[in-house]
């Protein structure tokens, strides 16, 4: 079989946990390249519901490996208690099929401290909506070359001297700009030691382990977390993610060549939402995207905030193909759509006087853009039990082959349910 990349294609909360855990059964390794605890990752095996935060989705299988590439950045604590939650349900959890990479970093509690500390302190029209997790204040220090590595945490003198380090810079915007008491750089050390030695026994070479699955014959699966429109990159800067989240940084993110990359799935959700602040086109403020909340359960699995939401958006869905060339489309969620008399497909973008197709490149252009849509039947069948594409109503198969039609990509599976059991291939 071929190495997959599961991406996201909108704003994150796709669904891509799901797809994940359903190809990991026939994969050898699966990795996770990027971002950190800002994900979460709901899955439901025979009704009971496991959100995972940076542990792959694959672990749900017996024997496979899991990877953590060095693109994600660890909260060890959390990495800690996830191990915890999942050996009590009985899963095997050893270092032996968990691995995180050497060159992952770590995202220690003055980064959690400077992310609430940041975003308390902008005004309500600038909050990008931040998690709050460290995230971005972790990447910065990767990037500022004075970050903390995942294998720091074996070398107890080496990370007591960053630690010290990083807090001289950061205690004074601590105290000066921000209000807030300095952080005890021992104190800090201490805190985090117990946490180190228990995540020792599981760091590793992960471009190693990724080499070897394929040279044994066996099929990688790169798993990707948030949305490619909270890439750092390519997303609605700023009310982004502090991550590359396309696929091609699956490369990038685990240690492998791009060559491995070969089957690209973009997890599409059949309707389009998003959390936290940012420019959102299709946003429905009405009945309908109160319906598709409440129906969809659309809350955050990391934050537990509302998800807001709205129409279908090619647009953001075509942007998506053109940064990641995906294979197939993977559509989550379709079931949602059941009971409403029509929707709505939005198509292309009015635009300073023009339509476009692709969002605009300016910053906050995503804010000035109105949504041309065309409209389709809906249907009023439950598709909860449907196990094909030639059994789903007239009028879904049709929705289905529209979104083929305008991004350009086939649909390969169709997921009509929360459960594992309830996604078929096309």
């Amino acid at each position: 079989m071929s190495n997959i990349v599961v991406f996201g294609s909108q704003w994150g909360d796709e669904g891509k946990g799901k797809i994940v855990d359903m190809l990991a059964a026939d994969s050898a390794a699966i990795v996770r390249f990027q971002g950190g605890n800002n994900a979460g990752h709901t899955l439901v095996v025979g009704g009971e519901k496991c959100i995972l935060h940076l542990i792959p989705s694959g672990i749900l299988h017996p024997g496979k490996i899991c990877l953590i590439g060095n693109g994600v950045v660890l909260d060890p604590e959390v990495f800690l208690r996830e191990i915890d939650t999942l050996a009590a349900k009985g899963l095997d959890v050893s270092p032996a099929r968990l691995m995180v990479s050497k060159k992952a970093h770590v995202i220690v509690s003055y980064h959690r401290a400077l992310d609430s500390a940041r975003e308390g302190s902008r005004s309500s029209g600038a909050k990008i909506g931040t998690t709050g997790r460290g995230i971005g204040p972790c990447y910065e220090d990767k990037m500022h070359r004075c970050g903390i590595r995942a294998a720091d945490l074996a070398d107890p003198e080496l990370l007591r001297e960053k630690i010290k380090s990083a807090l001289e810079e950061k205690n004074v915007l601590f105290s000066k700009l921000y209000g807030c008491e300095p952080m005890d750089p021992e104190q800090v050390f201490q805190e985090l030691l117990p946490f180190a030695e228990r995540l020792r026994p599981y760091l590793g070479d992960v471009s190693t382990a990724i080499e070897q699955a394929v040279a044994g014959g066996g099929t990688v699966l790169f798993e990707g977390a948030q949305g490619t429109h909270l890439d750092i990159d390519h997303g609605t800067y700023p009310f982004v993610t502090s991550s590359t989240t396309v696929s091609g940084n699956a490369a990038s993110g685990s240690g492998c060549s791009p060559r491995m990359l070969e089957r690209i799935i973009a997890i599409v959700k059949a309707y389009t939402t998003r959390v936290g602040g940012g420019p959102f086109a299709t946003e429905l403020l009405d009945a309908t995207g109160d319906y598709l909340q409440e129906k969809g359960g659309e809350f955050g699995a990391t934050t537990g905030r509302r998800r807001r939401c709205g129409w279908l958006d090619m647009v953001v869905l075509r942007e998506s193909v053109r940064l990641n060339g995906p294979t197939e489309l993977a559509v989550t969620k379709l079931d949602v759509l059941s009971g409403l008399p029509e929707l709505k497909i939005c198509v292309e973008y009015e635009y300073r006087g023009g339509r476009i197709s692709h969002p605009p490149q300016e910053q906050n252009g995503m804010a000035y853009v109105t949504p041309v849509y065309e409209t389709m039947p809906g249907w009023t069948e439950d598709i909860t039990g449907v196990t094909s594409f030639s059994g789903l109503p007239k009028a879904a198969q049709a929705y289905l082959e529209r979104m083929e039609a305008l991004s350009g990509v086939p649909v390969g599976l169709v997921s009509v349910g929360p459960d594992r059991s309830q996604t078929f291939h096309r």
